[in-house]
């Protein structure tokens, strides 16, 4: 972790029993900024911690999780939970599984104060079988609180024989509540899982760039009694492009990234979020949006944000699908593309865009003498293309 001359730490000291028992508007440790040179401190506003209840698993979680996927330092969950934070996720993917490592690490002595949830991208029962039992282990614990089947985008991706999987990892203790992460066909997905009525809980993409049908698919969902998790809620994180990045000018919207949270937390069908963070200024910033609603000018600097970011960022409404004449799977690409333009994340970007087939890997969008994927939202999509088989090939 690196050091910053202005980075606050905060006390976590009177947090074990808030986190014990959650209480809605409980308020976390007075925070403390620290200065170089002679040390010297004072008082920083305490933050305001909220809690809705997760569907019908009863479940308090803050509106503020924490997603793991590309945290490497442990001591940044490690203080989120010290903060009054409750809700962390990980993926037995995620880091080739050592993202569940230590994120059992880090939460071990907070275990039964913590909601833990992971996600399995096994492609068949037998391996999503294995992957609980490792999960387990990895995680150091006898319980997930929130086992998903990940990334599943259509109902034809979530098998009957992996549902059993998961209801008799239920049965057995494994795991308290069951669910599905969605990237993209929300609108889909989400009523079929209504009807379905097996699931507890659904994980899905859900941003500012997102029509109204997908307020409407969040919505059913929550009255039906599941709890809805939102992911993706930054629409691409690109606040972490560097300098030098030819895309960055257009994007330094001020406070976009922060906005864009709360844009989330407002929608009341929505139980909690897991934006990614990575160091503690990040989880500083997020909490503040627990205690600050959105406003007006929040709202205006959406609105800038989204035109820069349009001709870039996919918003995996999945109306692409099957249109690339050379088959390739545009808005996975595009998502990988993100992971390193975003997030930063170049090895992960590139670790997702290795698992396409081989033959999708050697396509060159360069090659074809016009694109057959016309955009709706405005995505400059063979650019964008290119410049991930450019970045990951």
């Amino acid at each position: 972790m690196s050091s910053h001359p202005s980075r606050r730490e905060f006390l976590s000291t009177s947090l074990s029993a808030g986190l014990a028992l959650p209480v809605l508007g409980a308020t976390s440790a007075m925070a403390l900024e620290t200065h170089s040179g002679p040390q010297s401190a004072k008082p920083a506003a305490p933050v305001k911690l909220d809690y809705r209840t997760l569907g019908r698993t009863g479940l308090k979680v803050t509106t503020v999780g924490m997603g793991c996927m590309i945290t490497s330092d442990p001591s940044v969950i490690t203080r989120a939970a010290d903060l009054g934070i409750n809700y962390f996720d990980t993926a037995r993917g995620y880091s080739h599984g050592n993202n569940e490592r230590m994120v059992g690490s880090a939460l071990g002595a907070r275990r039964k104060q913590v909601i833990i949830s992971t996600k399995s991208h096994a492609p068949n029962k037998e391996e999503l079988q294995k992957h609980l039992e490792t999960s387990l282990r990895e995680l150091n614990t006898d319980y997930i609180d929130i086992w998903y089947l990940h990334a599943r985008n259509s109902p034809d991706e979530v098998p009957d024989d992996q549902i059993e999987v998961q209801l008799k990892a239920k049965k057995e203790g494994k795991v308290r509540f069951i669910g599905v992460s969605t990237h993209g066909g929300q609108q889909q997905l989400l009523p079929w899982m209504v009807k379905k009525g097996v699931f507890d809980v659904v994980l899905a993409a859900y941003n500012f760039t997102m029509d109204t049908s997908m307020d409407q698919a969040v919505e059913a969902a929550a009255k039906s009694g599941m709890g809805v998790v939102a992911m993706k809620v930054m629409a691409g994180g690109s606040h972490r492009l560097k300098p030098g990045d030819p895309n960055l000018k257009r994007l330094t919207q001020e406070g976009a990234m922060l906005a864009a949270l709360k844009w989330v937390i407002k929608k009341p069908g929505i139980s909690t979020t897991i934006p990614s963070i990575t160091d503690m200024d990040q989880l500083d910033e997020n909490l503040t949006a627990m205690s600050n609603p959105l406003t007006a000018s929040d709202e205006k600097i959406l609105t800038a944000h989204l035109d820069a970011i349009r001709p870039l960022y996919c918003r995996m409404c999945s109306k692409c699908d099957g249109a690339c004449q050379k088959g390739l799977p545009v808005a996975d690409v595009l998502r990988f593309l993100t992971y390193a333009d975003g997030y930063g994340q170049f090895a992960l970007g590139r670790e997702r865009f290795l698992e396409l087939s081989a033959q999708h890997q050697t396509i060159r969008c360069g090659d074809c003498s016009a694109c057959t994927v016309n955009c709706p939202h405005g995505v400059h999509v063979s650019d964008r293309m290119a410049r991930a088989q450019e970045l990951f090939a």
